[in-house]
C-alpha cells in the first residue's frame, strides 16, 4: 500500500545495525583506526582469556596486507583490465602528467647532487614508462589487511561461538566485576566491519581445556537481523592437547599511518603487563617493509584476578531496583536486601524494612512489592547511610609490576610509584596506582603522560582526560626539583574499577568532572613525586660532590708547586723556628726536601691521594644514605606475596637500604 503523503513509517533497527550505522563510537572511525580497534579489542579479550583460567598469556599477533587484486582472488571476483582509464578517479591528464615528471625530475637531481657531494654513487634515473593499471591499481586503490590474534586462554565452547562472535551485545562480561571488555562489541564490531569492507567471514580455532577436539569456525553476521551465519563448521582432532584461541579477520585499513599507534599500544600494555608475552608481526606485500617486534615476559607474577560483586545501594537506578526484585530468588524481603546488595548486614536490612512502612513486611517476597514500594525502597537505598565498598573485588596491576614493565619497557634513571586508597564514585569503587619515571631514550622532553583504565592503555582524546589535565595542570613539578620542559618525564595512571567514567562507548578517555577521581589522581602522582624529590637531591649532591672533586683535583698541580717553592724556601733559610720544628718532628718534610726525598711530584701524588680519601669517605656516607653504589648499581625484584601490598619501614644496612613489601 503507498505511503500517505505527510506520515512517517515505524522501523526498528536491530543493534547490531545500529553499531555498523555508527561504528565510530564503537572506535571504528576510519580504516587506519578501524585497524587499530580491531588489534586492541582481539589482544585484549585474548589477554582476559589467559587471566580468567590464571595462564601466563603469550599471544602471537600478525597483521598481513592483501591488495586489491589478491583480495579479490580470494573473494573470487575477476580482475578486469580497464577499458575507460578516464573513468576512474586517478586518471592523469597530459597536463598533470608532465607536471608529476617534471617534479619528479626535479627531486631526482636533488637526490643526485647530494650523493655526489657525499662520494656516493647516484641512482638510475626513474623513466616516463606507462603502467599497466588493472582493477583497483593507482592512488586511489585501497589496502586490505587480515588481522590474526593467538591465544593460551580458555577457549570458548564449541557450541557457543557463533552467539559469542555473531551477535552484538551478548558475552559474558555484564556482571558487576573489573573486566576491560564491558558492551559486548570488540570482536564483533570488527566482524561488522569486515563483512561492510571486505564481505569476508571471520574464521576462528578455538578449544578448551581437556578438550579432544578444536572447533573451526567460518561465520559473519546478518546486521539487519543480529544473528550469527555459520558459513562452516567443523571439529579437528587436536593430539597435542592445545588450548586457546585464534581470529583472523580481513578488513579495510590504513598501516600507514597507525603503525606509531599500533606499536605504541603494544608496547604500553606490554608495560601494565609484564607477566605477558606479545610476538607481534606485520607482513607487507613487499619484505623490505615487513616488520617484527617482540615484548618479552619479565616476571610470572600476575595480579589477582577481579572478583565478583554486589551491587553497592548507592550504584543503583529505579529500573536495576525494578529487575531485581522480579528476578531475585530470595523467598523474603529480608534476604532479598541482604543477598543482592554489598555493605547491607542482615540487621541493617530489618532496620530498613522497618524504616519503609507502607504496608511493607520483612517476610513478604520481593516480587510482591508494587510500583510506590519499589520507589520507597529505592529512596531510601540512596538515603541511607552504608559502608562504602572496600575494593577487595579489584585487581590493580600492583606497584611491583607497573615499576617492572615501565623499566623493562622504557628503561628510565628514576622510577617511583604509589598505589592510592580505595575511593568510591557513584557506589563504585576505585584504585589509582601511578608512577613517575626521569629519563629514557624513549621519551621526549617534557611530560609524557600514559594513561590506563582497567589495565588498557588509552591513546586517543587525552587533552580531555582527568589524567592528563591533572598531570600538565595540576602538578607544580618544580616544587619536586623536575624541569617539566627539558627533563623527560613519565607520567602513568593506572585506575581500576567495576565502572570507569568513560566519555563514549569508545573508551577513549576519562571524564574530569569529578572531584572524587581528580582528587585520587592528584593525590597519587603527588606521593610519587615525593619520592623523586629525595632521590633527585641525594642525586644533585653527589654531582656537587663530584664536581668539588674535579675542582680540587684540576689545581692540585699548582698548589702542590706553591706549597713546594715556600718549603724549599723554608729549608734554605735554616731550621731553627718553632714551625721549622714542628714540620721535622711530626713529619719529617724540611729533613726530605733538603734530603731530595720529598720532591714536587710527591706533594702531587699525597694531595691527590688525600682528596680521593676524602672523596670515598664522602661516597660512602652517600651510599648508606642512598642505598646504591654508584657504578656497581644492581636491579633486583622481589614478588611480592600478594597484588595488593605496601612498603614496611625502611631498613639501612652497610651497603643498601631495604623496603620490603607486606600485605596491605
Amino acid at each position: 500500500m503507498p505511503k500517505k503523503a505527510g506520515t512517517d513509517v515505524l522501523q526498528q533497527k536491530s543493534p547490531a545495525e545500529f553499531f555498523a550505522d555508527n561504528k565510530n563510537i564503537a572506535g571504528f572511525d576510519n580504516p587506519g583506526k578501524c585497524l587499530y580497534t580491531t588489534v586492541r579489542e582481539l589482544v585484549e579479550n585474548s589477554l582476559d582469556a589467559a587471566e580468567s583460567v590464571g595462564a601466563l598469556p603469550d599471544i602471537d599477533i600478525h597483521i598481513e596486507e592483501v591488495s586489491q587484486k589478491r583480495l579479490n582472488s580470494i573473494r573470487g571476483v575477476s580482475n578486469h583490465a580497464r577499458l575507460d582509464e578516464e573513468l576512474y578517479n586517478d586518471f592523469e591528464t597530459e597536463a598533470v602528467k608532465k607536471k608529476r615528471l617534471a617534479k619528479e625530475a626535479k627531486e631526482q637531481e636533488k637526490l643526485e647532487k647530494a650523493q655526489a657531494k657525499k662520494g656516493e654513487p647516484t641512482t638510475a634515473k626513474a623513466k616516463d614508462t606507462e603502467v599497466t593499471k588493472g582493477a583497483g591499481a593507482g592512488k586511489s586503490a585501497k589496502t586490505f589487511y587480515t588481522v590474526r590474534v593467538k591465544d593460551n586462554g580458555m577457549g570458548m565452547p564449541h557450541a557457543d561461538i557463533p552467539n559469542l562472535l555473531g551477535r552484538v551485545l551478548s558475552g559474558t562480561k555484564y556482571g558487576i566485576k573489573q573486566t576491560r571488555g564491558k558492551f559486548g562489541l570488540g570482536a564483533k564490531m570488527a566482524l561488522i566491519w569486515s563483512k561492510m569492507s571486505t564481505g569476508l567471514p571471520i574464521e576462528v580455532w578455538s578449544a578448551r581445556r581437556g578438550q579432544s577436539f578444536i572447533s573451526h569456525y567460518r561465520l559473519d553476521i546478518d546486521i539487519h537481523k543480529n544473528e550469527p551465519h555459520v558459513h562452516f563448521a567443523k571439529m579437528n582432532p587436536n593430539p597435542e592437547g592445545w588450548r586457546g584461541a585464534e581470529l583472523s579477520v580481513t578488513i579495510l585499513g590504513n598501516w600507514q599511518y597507525y603503525r606509531a599507534k599500533i606499536i605504541k599500544y603494544l608496547r604500553q600494555i606490554a608495560v601494565i603487563t609484564p607477566y605477558a608475552r606479545f610476538s607481534f608481526r606485520y607482513t607487507a606485500e613487499e619484505d623490505k617493509n615487513s616488520i617484527a617486534v617482540n615484548f618479552h615476559r619479565r616476571t610470572e607474577k600476575m595480579p589477582q584476578p577481579p572478583k565478583d560483586t554486589k551491587h553497592h545501594p548507592a550504584s543503583v537506578d529505579l529500573e536495576l531496583v525494578k529487575r531485581l526484585a522480579a528476578s531475585s530468588k530470595a523467598s523474603t524481603l529480608h534476604k532479598f536486601l541482604a543477598s543482592e546488595f554489598s555493605n547491607i548486614p542482615k540487621d541493617l536490612a530489618g532496620r530498613l524494612i522497618d524504616e519503609m512502612r507502607a504496608g511493607v513486611e520483612a517476610d513478604m517476597a520481593p516480587q510482591e512489592l508494587d510500583g510506590k514500594q519499589i520507589m520507597r525502597l529505592h529512596q531510601l537505598l540512596h538515603e541511607a547511610k552504608f559502608k562504602d565498598p572496600d575494593g577487595a573485588h579489584l585487581s590493580p596491576a600492583g606497584e611491583y609490576n607497573l615499576r617492572l614493565g615501565i623499566t623493562k619497557e622504557l628503561n628510565p634513571d628514576l622510577v617511583a610509584t604509589h598505589k592510592g586508597d580505595v575511593h568510591v564514585l557513584e557506589g563504585h569503587a576505585f584504585i589509582v596506582e601511578a608512577a613517575v619515571s626521569i629519563g629514557g631514550k624513549l621519551l621526549k622532553p617534557g611530560i609524557n603522560v600514559y594513561r590506563f583504565a582497567n589495565r588498557i592503555p588509552l591513546l586517543f582524546e587525552g587533552g580531555s582526560d582527568v589524567i592528563t589535565k591533572t598531570a600538565l595542570k595540576r602538578i607544580n613539578w618544580n616544587l619536586y626539583k623536575i624541569n617539566q620542559s627539558s627533563d623527560r618525564v613519565g607520567v602513568f595512571v593506572s585506575i581500576v574499577s567495576t565502572k570507569i567514567p568513560y566519555k563514549g562507548a569508545g573508551k577513549e578517555y576519562i571524564a574530569d568532572d569529578m572531584d572524587e577521581m581528580v582528587q585520587a589522581v592528584k593525590s597519587s602522582l603527588q606521593q610519587c613525586c615525593l619520592q623523586l624529590k629525595s632521590k633527585i637531591t641525594r642525586q644533585l649532591a653527589a654531582k656537587e660532590q663530584q664536581q668539588r672533586r674535579k675542582n680540587l683535583t684540576k689545581f692540585i698541580p699548582n698548589a702542590a708547586s706553591a706549597i713546594f717553592k715556600v718549603l724549599q724556601t723554608m729549608t734554605e733559610q735554616g731550621t731553627g723556628g718553632a714551625k721549622h720544628k714542628l714540620l721535622d718532628e711530626d713529619h719529617g718534610v724540611l729533613t726530605g726536601i733538603k734530603q731530595r726525598r720529598t720532591t714536587e711530584q710527591t706533594l702531587v701524588t699525597k694531595l691527590t691521594e688525600h682528596v680521593e680519601r676524602i672523596d670515598t669517605d664522602m661516597a660512602l656516607e652517600y651510599q648508606m644514605q642512598q642505598g646504591v653504589a654508584e657504578g656497581v648499581r644492581a636491579q633486583f625484584f622481589l614478588v611480592p606475596l600478594s597484588a595488593i601490598h605496601e612498603y614496611g619501614p625502611e631498613l639501612k644496612a652497610c651497603v643498601c637500604n631495604i623496603k620490603l613489601l607486606q600485605p596491605a
